[in-house]
């Protein structure tokens, strides 16, 4: 057998050193004293030394000794030792250039723990005080904590199950002292025993997951049987978009007992009379996007499908954080994709970080000041005073209403040059301060081609598009035109 040693018992010594630690006591003058911690029964010997060899000193107190003083295997909580627990661990990638997570996955693995061996780890603890408030002072910090138990952990490893243990106050042992007190030493020992479960764990075997993560598998049987190859939609195509195949699922119908219904499981699989049909194919679901939010559209019906129960159709794993929602538009080249978790007040509402990276770019607009692609605020001029964002540059996206007309000989005056003329601009028109005038940098009725603009205001994206601005991403995605990605 190979060289083994991880520690275990070390650790767990370790922690309850750690528990008996940073306790002080209160002497006379109200000066504040942290009481050492020692591992190791302080013996005879033991106590020789610390009086350096001198029967004319006293070892120094108060002190603190903890020791090991019996390790028993506890049969109460063996389990099968055959037993093998498989844990799938994914990484995400990381950048180590910008010290930062990707949205991507990284390293795979799979490890496999064995059943460990339950021991029960005991442990005594010496008070070595001067007096007795001494004494009286250390037991009772010591003794709140314990009621009468205190959980202690060995290790922040993700894959250690018995990281986890519990510090179980035994016995206490007052005094040392007996009647008559002899002279033969000033210190006096109070002794507490704990009790502690432990674990000792063999070897964990780490398993790295090679180019294949995923397999994406349609089962059927060729054979006579319950679903036929012609019925199991290996392929499938909407408005000549190809679905990827790893969402293709089949439709299964089930009785009202729950079994599968084998006679409609034909060629009239989809006859109307069904009792249920259980669909696990977002081909039958339209998405609505809505600024940071996605809910199912089914059969017309905003929000009728939870999402947990979308997701636990699939055998992928979905991941708070991690799993992507991904949308394909006309307009694009690339997929729009933002990581995704499921409202916890709202299981039919799906929250999206989308990526920024991924949306659209901004159209670059010339103006006095020169080019951009972005606007500061979105206001409606007849609610909202510029003159608190009039700084040279600013950009200002007009909703709501537009801004005086020909006609109109005095405007408003907060809307005025800094030479007291008016200024005029329409609806959904972008117009930029120079520092002294107001200039319209996007005229709406105009314009005939679509652009895209950011709101460093807020992060959000809008696109101008048959004389209307809406988010770039903003509205129902068609079965085919969206999908997670896990």
């Amino acid at each position: 057998m190979q060289h083994f040693y991880d520690g275990q018992i070390r650790r767990y010594i370790t922690q309850i050193v750690r528990l008996m630690s940073n306790f002080s006591y209160k002497d006379g003058s109200g000066k504040l004293t942290e009481v050492p911690v020692m591992y190791g029964d302080i013996t005879r010997q033991v106590g020789h030394i610390l009086r350096d060899n001198s029967e004319n000193k006293i070892p120094s107190a108060p002190r603190m000794a903890v020791y090991v003083t019996g390790l028993e295997m506890d049969t109460t909580r063996l389990a099968d030792s055959s037993y093998v627990n498989k844990l799938n661990i994914r990484e995400r990638a990381y950048d180590s250039d910008g010290n930062e997570y990707l949205n991507t996955e990284g390293k795979n693995y799979t490890v496999e723990r064995l059943m460990p061996t339950p021991y029960t780890l005991s442990v005594n603890v010496d008070m070595w005080t001067s007096n007795t408030d001494q004494k009286l002072q250390i037991m009772e910090q010591i003794l709140m904590l314990f009621n009468p138990s205190l959980e202690i952990q060995t290790t922040d490893n993700y894959v250690d199950w018995t990281s986890l243990s519990v510090v179980n106050l035994d016995t206490i042992n007052f005094s040392s002292r007996s009647i008559p007190i002899g002279t033969e030493s000033e210190i006096d020992v109070a002794s507490l025993s704990f009790k502690t479960p432990i674990y000792i764990s063999p070897p964990t075997k780490v398993k790295r997951l090679g180019v294949v993560t995923s397999i994406v598998q349609s089962i059927y049987d060729e054979s006579k049987g319950t679903i036929e190859l012609d019925l199991s939609k290996p392929q499938g195509t909407l408005n000549d978009t190809v679905v990827p195949s790893a969402d293709l699922r089949t439709n299964v119908f089930i009785k009202p007992t729950g079994e599968i219904d084998k006679a409609k499981n034909t060629k009239d699989i989809f006859q109307e009379d069904a009792t249920l049909v259980i669909s696990n194919t977002f081909k039958d679901y339209d998405l609505l996007v809505m600024t940071n939010s996605a809910k199912i559209i089914r059969r017309g019906v905003v929000g009728s499908v939870k999402w947990e129960a979308y997701t636990k159709a699939f055998p992928e794993i979905f991941e708070p954080g991690i799993t992507e929602l991904r949308l394909k538009r006309k307009d694009t080249d690339n997929e729009i994709s933002g990581t995704v978790a499921i409202n916890s007040t709202d299981s039919t509402e799906l929250i999206v970080n989308w990526d920024s990276d991924t949306l659209p770019s901004d159209t670059i607009i010339t103006g006095p000041t020169g080019d951009a692609n972005k606007i500061n605020y979105i206001i409606d001029p007849t609610k909202t005073s510029p003159v608190s964002l009039r700084t040279t540059g600013t950009r200002i996206l007009l909703l709501g209403s537009g801004i005086g007309d020909e006609t109109n000989t005095d405007g408003a005056d907060d809307w005025k040059n800094a030479d007291g003329t008016d200024f005029i601009a329409g609806e959904n028109d972008i117009v930029e301060w120079d520092g002294s005038r107001w200039y319209v940098v996007f005229d709406s009725s105009a314009s005939t081609d679509t652009i895209y603009t950011t709101n460093l205001n807020t992060g959000i994206q809008y696109k101008w598009d048959n004389g209307e601005w809406i988010l770039s991403f903003e509205g129902e995605y068609p079965h085919g035109t969206w999908r997670l990605k896990y």
